[in-house]
């Protein structure tokens, strides 16, 4: 198994170095090649055959499923219509399952479904209903897209939400990532302290910055941009390289000491700025009302 990218897990001061590794079999599903038609040529995104170096059209391109290096079955868009499944424009329910039976990497992208007009929206809300007070989670198979795809449907808020889900044999085996057979070993005082950071740094999802800082860097260069102002680079933060004790011991010591909130607001900043001054100033007139009683003693 090949990883994609390679840098730390890291909360407080304890990095672990990790290697990141695409959890979906891509080999499993079947992919097609675009064909130059004269002399089967892989086609290369600037519309050219590797094969004859010619620019071709899109009448002269085909598909075709490679087999064996160089070697392509060729399908015609007639074979293709030929096995597309019938839709039946329905999400067919085929049974209910408790949500903890879906391992979370078979969850894909995510639908919002809602009522399609007055007629649907008392079904809607006992189908809504029904699942919330029972816990289940619907799973279903949909045609989108010429596509049967496997889903699970479930109440979320007001509404139900019908998200894609991977089909078992798209799902790597975790026991194909490598060295993780090695990673067994756990130091009893390590895990006490371990655990101690951790219900220390225990908070709510509301509590988590969930700001895209790649999305803010971008906006901000695009405006900058356009204001024809000079672009400044970020520097990249360098990883502490502690041993897991030490950076335990230091995490807690931090973590103790600064309490894991997320940031005031602009209108608490300016509250709070306000009760200061508000001190400040009672302080002075204080402090004029005590010049004033000695000169008069």
């Amino acid at each position: 198994m090949r990883s994609i990218w390679k840098g730390h897990i890291r909360f407080l001061l304890v990095a672990i170095p990790v290697r990141i590794y695409n959890a979906i079999e891509t080999a499993e599903k079947i992919q097609f090649n675009q064909l130059h038609r004269e002399d089967f040529g892989p086609i290369g995104y600037d519309k050219r055959c590797k094969k004859c170096n010619q620019v071709v059209t899109n009448d002269e391109i085909t598909k075709g499923y490679q087999y064996e290096p160089d070697r392509y079955a060729i399908v015609e868009p007639d074979d293709i219509a030929k096995v597309k499944i019938k839709t039946t424009r329905a999400v067919d329910i085929i049974g209910f399952v408790d949500s903890s039976e879906i391992p979370t990497t078979f969850y894909d992208s995510p639908y919002y479904a809602g009522p399609d007009g007055p007629v649907s929206e008392k079904p809607y809300a006992l189908l809504r209903e029904v699942m919330k007070q029972t816990g289940k989670i619907g799973i279903g198979k949909v045609v989108l897209r010429d596509r049967e795809d496997l889903v699970a449907l479930f109440p979320h808020e007001n509404g139900l939400v019908m998200q894609k889900l991977h089909y078992p044999n798209e799902i790597r085996n975790m026991g194909e990532v490598p060295e993780i057979d090695s990673a067994t070993k756990v130091d009893k005082n390590e895990m006490k302290m371990a655990t101690m950071l951790v219900e220390q740094m225990v908070t709510t999802l509301g509590e988590i910055d969930m700001v895209d800082q790649y999305h803010q860097a971008l906006r901000k260069l695009i405006d900058s941009k356009i204001k024809g102002k000079k672009v400044v680079e970020f520097e990249v933060e360098e990883v502490p390289r502690l041993d897991i004790m030490s950076a335990l011991k230091k995490s807690l010591q931090a973590s103790s000491r600064k309490p894991m909130v997320k940031a005031a607001s602009t209108a608490e900043k300016k509250k709070a700025l306000t009760l200061v001054k508000s001190e400040t100033e009672a302080e002075a007139v204080g402090k004029q009302k005590a010049v004033k009683k000695r000169k008069a003693s």
